[in-house]
């Protein structure tokens, strides 16, 4: 690791699919290029990661999406992942996403269609639950809009607001985190289409606008975001495919570009990466082509810390492929892959 020409990477997987559970790689700066360094199986089935940097060194977090979910922390400063402390109970259901907001981490726990928050203490690790918020209502959908299912929990880009996207109420919660008391308040529900199913959002660079994507239909919704007032405005949806496709199509994850020009989605079934172009106003999307994800089911997307290059971890194939991107179109060119079994995320240190 000792390679000023690599950078550092984390890999999450379902462990009870076959994975391995946290992959830690070393990144080639010149290529792209992933090689395993080591990896953990303390945790079981680490589907999403977060990164802090503190005075004791950077710490991950890892949530444990099982029917009791649950969350860890590694230390990371040998090749593999070593487990800080004790597994920390959330307190509610298969946590999908994690976050870290005013001191403090956030998860999304899907089972039980609400968001926990949990103190983080001085040494990195996690203290029990503070609070537990929990979302109410449903959706149109048959099977998967019965109840709340929160999905993903992040801050803001101004750091005063904290924002829930739940696929089971088809809405976006804002809320207002207490970091003495350690607990979430919500400020605001925003509502978007029934049936849309909003699995996850990102952020323009400028924080003006957000990207909302939809899980049950193949959509991504643009949004207004006032951070002054903590209110979402949704102003309208762009495909995320093209039109005929007739396999069912289940979008994952979206990530928007660091010049805010291009946004990208990942499409499950379609096996495919969505490449959108964004007007200066941030307020028009616009679906140029899709490309193949370089394997099967692409669970998450990633960019690198430069911004050039594309990470798909694809987990029914058992792989994180990487893309180069063509700066002046935004189209993602293969580049290679590294064996990832039942691969669900990627993070960059």
């Amino acid at each position: 690791m000792g390679d000023k020409g690599a950078g550092r990477a984390f890999i999450g997987s379902f462990t009870s699919a076959g994975g391995r559970g946290i992959i830690a790689v070393a990144v080639d700066r010149r290529t792209g290029a992933l090689t395993e360094t080591g990896f953990s199986d303390a945790v079981a089935d680490p589907s999403y990661l977060a990164l802090a940097t503190g005075s004791g060194g950077p710490v991950l977090y890892a949530v444990s999406e099982t029917a009791q979910g649950a969350v860890a922390a590694f230390d990371i400063s040998g090749p593999a992942p070593k487990p800080i402390g004790a597994t920390v109970p959330v307190c509610g259901d298969a946590p999908t996403h994690l976050a870290l907001a005013g001191g403090h981490l956030v998860t999304a726990n899907y089972g039980s269609g609400s968001v926990s928050v949990l103190p983080v203490g001085a040494a990195g690790v996690p203290r029990a639950t503070s609070g537990v918020l929990q979302h109410e209502g449903a959706g149109p959908h048959p099977d998967r809009q019965r109840g709340p299912h929160a999905h993903q929990v992040l801050p803001d880009p101004s750091g005063r607001w904290v924002l829930g996207v739940d696929l089971g109420t088809d809405s976006v919660r804002i809320c207002a985190l207490d970091p003495r008391a350690g607990e979430l308040t919500q400020h605001r529900e925003t509502a978007l289409r029934p049936g849309t199913g909003p699995r996850h959002l990102a952020f323009h660079p400028a924080g003006s606008h957000a990207y909302v994507l939809n899980e049950l239909e193949a959509t991504l919704t643009v949004c207004r975001w006032d951070a002054d007032a903590g209110v979402l405005e949704p102003l309208g949806e762009t495909p995320v495919v093209a039109d005929g496709v007739s396999e069912p199509v289940h979008p994952s994850e979206v990530v928007v570009s660091p010049d805010g020009r291009y946004l990208w989605a990942a499409n499950r079934g379609h096996d495919s990466i969505a490449v959108l172009t964004l007007d200066t106003t941030r307020e028009k999307a616009e679906l140029v082509t899709t490309v193949p994800c370089g394997g099967r089911w692409p669970r998450d997307l990633a960019l690198d810390p430069t911004g050039r290059r594309l990470y798909a971890a694809n987990e029914r194939s058992g792989d994180v492929t990487w893309f180069d991107i063509d700066p002046r179109s935004g189209i993602p060119r293969r580049a290679g892959s590294l064996s990832a079994p039942a691969a669900s995320c990627v993070i960059f240190a």
